[in-house]
């Protein structure tokens, strides 16, 4: 995340549009607070930073160091309770609470009856909406009721609270299965990466048979659903078994088609749908069913009714950049990279602060392989730089240990090497650190030991030398994503055959 994020505030108040910052101020004047009001001055000084900087605010002397912490908490309670009236921010899970805290208020005035009404409308605008933790809780409030004040009004008014309890509890501790599944197989990926071998295959499996609900599958609602392709998605992500992910991931996206109200209150969760679906169509390289299914997607997100917000416009442009710059690779046509290119530089500074660093450091890869399909080989070595050199240690190994290879394609395709010796070497230093290399990573190591060493015009044997074992590493179906953006067997045949890498992969595109 960017450094702002370091000071929530801050972050709050940057996020908040002209007609959002225009009603806080409306809002605190409606509670006739002083327009003196230091929590108000203190908005005021922080609206003019670009960047948290508490020195400028302390010498305005609204307030002392000591209290400045407390003054913030205060602001930013505020900001929020005005930010929960604005029309732009209501969607029906606030305001079911909403009802639930008026529901809330006529029973503590002992208006029981007031108070069931509201619940019992709340209760199936809930389970309508398929919001059915809300709706057990609206139920529990009732059985509150009901044991205090008998309303007589329906004689099975206590079996029918009992049959409504015991059906959302069945359902949602179905979903609480169904998402601890999902959750799980992803936090697996991230510590573990993908399977690499049967004995991975086997503990994915493994874990999965054993946490899968065997029973109450016949009952599952939309969000039970939901849940159960997101974990069969991931699971079948983890094993690299793309057709299967494919078969699941379409299965979720047609969910919402089937259920289209569930777009406008689920979006999120629909764009990420779509983007495991297009994943899995280029993983699969199905070029005709990913561009069905990119342009579908795109219809729905320009229809007037799909609700757009600062995340969702953030989650839209890592989509459908990513799908974009997706298709330039399956086409191997470069020709509209510069393009899409500058879009996204003109408008990810807008999202950077709200698109985790992992999707932003794969955008530059992106970016730095068209320019290399380009032969625009100065910027894809600048645009790998941002990757190599990111301060934050935590990225991924692979996702580093490419960027240090295609750098160094770039290097020798361009002849800009004159210090590639030193970064040939501090890549085999990196590739002996790494905590999971693979074959994939010792291979490729090799390939560039060697190709160094050699004259230019020994380079075509070495190439043909290392294609053959290449091939036979990419017929092993756990090793498919290692050729996925970092295509060595199309750099090598261009190598070969003496021609453009962009039209190798032209031929192989269906």
């Amino acid at each position: 995340m960017a450094d702002v994020q370091k000071d929530f505030l801050m972050a709050l108040i940057l996020s908040l549009t002209k007609s959002e910052k225009r009603q806080f101020r409306l809002y605190v004047n409606r509670l006739g607070i002083n327009t003196d009001a230091k929590f108000l001055l203190l908005f005021d000084v922080m609206d003019k930073m670009n960047e948290y900087d508490e020195n400028k605010i302390l010498e305005k002397k609204i307030t002392t160091k000591q209290q400045l912490s407390n003054l913030k908490a205060h602001l930013y309670r505020q900001i929020l309770i005005s930010l929960r009236t604005n029309p732009s921010n209501q969607n029906n899970k606030i305001l079911i609470r909403e009802q639930m805290d008026f529901a809330t208020i006529l029973y503590n005035k002992g208006l029981y009856k007031q108070s069931l009404k509201i619940l019992d409308k709340s209760k199936q605008i809930a389970i309508d909406l398929e919001e059915k933790d809300i709706a057990s809780e609206i139920v529990e409030f009732e059985k509150v009721i009901e044991s205090q004040y008998i309303t007589r009004s329906i004689k099975t008014r206590a079996d029918d609270l009992i049959s409504n309890a015991k059906l959302l509890g069945k359902l949602n501790a179905l979903n609480s299965k169904l998402s601890n599944l999902s959750l799980k197989l992803y936090s697996m990926m991230l510590s573990n990466g993908y399977a690499q071998n049967d004995a991975d295959k086997e503990q994915i499996l493994d874990y999965f048979e054993e946490n899968i609900p065997k029973k109450d599958l016949e009952i599952m609602g939309f969000r039970e659903k939901l849940w159960f392709c997101k974990a069969h998605v991931w699971k079948f992500l983890l094993l690299q078994d793309f057709i299967n992910a494919y078969k699941y991931a379409l299965q979720w996206v047609e969910l919402f088609y089937q259920h289209a109200n569930m777009i406008q209150i689920h979006p999120v969760w629909f764009i990420k749908g779509n983007s495991y679906l297009l994943n899995a169509l280029f993983l699969l390289r199905k070029r005709k069913r990913f561009e069905y299914w990119k342009n579908r997607f795109k219809k729905t997100l320009e229809s007037s009714d799909f609700p757009r917000n600062e995340n969702t416009e953030a989650v839209i442009f890592t989509v459908l950049y990513n799908a974009r710059m997706n298709m330039i690779f399956m086409k191997g046509d470069y020709a509209d990279a510069a393009e899409i290119i500058q879009e996204i530089k003109e408008h990810k500074e807008f999202h950077d602060d709200k698109i985790d660093e992992h999707h932003i450091l794969v955008l530059n890869f992106k970016i730095a392989a068209t320019y290399f399909g380009n032969k625009d080989y100065e910027n894809c070595i600048a645009e790998l730089a941002k990757i190599i050199h990111h301060k934050n240690s935590s990225i991924r190994e692979d996702l580093y240990f490419n960027s240090r290879i295609l750098s160094l394609m770039a290097m020798l395709d361009s002849g800009l090497d004159e210090n590639l010796e030193e970064f040939l070497d501090d890549t085999l230093k990196f590739f002996r650190r790494m905590k999971h290399p693979k074959t994939f990573h010792k291979m490729t190591a090799a390939l560039f030991e060697e190709i160094y060493e050699v004259f230019p015009t020994e380079r075509k044997a070495v190439a043909k030398k290392f294609l053959q074992q290449y091939q036979l590493l990419a017929e092993n179906p756990y090793n498919t994503r290692d050729f996925v953006y970092l295509d060595l067997i199309s750099w090598l045949e261009s190598i070969i055959e003496n021609r453009n890498i962009s039209d190798i992969i032209r031929d192989k595109s269906v």
